[in-house]
């Protein structure tokens, strides 16, 4: 989670909510891809920090499919994280605040773990929680 911090920190600059993921390997250990958002900074409304980490780790291994792959990220997944969470087949994911007003893995809504769909990762929720959601907090009152 340290390191998808370090990551949302990099969206500030390019005036993004600060946003950051890392995908893990399957060996929990080895970064795949990091992303953060950069929808201000690209003029793309996909360009979540979920999304962005998720297609660079799926470049990096020439596969779509990031079976056993761990995605970390720094704020509830979005609707949108996470439909390309599930379609990527992302095995766990590893969020910090929680999103009252958009999350999609458990708190306003609960995509990813959906019955109806062909796949649910495990969720863990609350790591660094008081620190990603400062992050958040601090931003928005410069704003």
């Amino acid at each position: 989670m340290r390191l998808a911090l370090d990551e949302a920190r990099l969206a500030v600059r390019g005036g993004d909510v600060p946003v950051g993921a890392v995908v893990l390997a399957p060996d929990g250990t080895t970064v795949l891809a990091a992303g953060h958002n950069e929808r201000e900074a690209g003029g793309d409304p996909t360009a979540h920090a979920e999304v962005l980490a998720i297609r660079r780790a799926a470049a990096r291994l020439g596969e779509w499919r990031l079976t056993g792959c761990t995605l970390v990220v720094t704020l509830e997944p979005c609707t949108m994280c996470a439909g390309a969470i599930v379609q990527s087949r992302v095995d766990r994911v590893v969020y910090g605040a929680r999103d009252d007003k958009a999350g999609a893995a458990g708190s306003l809504w609960d995509v990813v773990r959906d019955r109806r769909l062909n796949h649910r990762p495990e969720v863990v929720e609350g790591v660094l929680a008081d620190e990603c959601a400062g992050l958040l907090t601090e931003f928005f009152r410069t704003r």
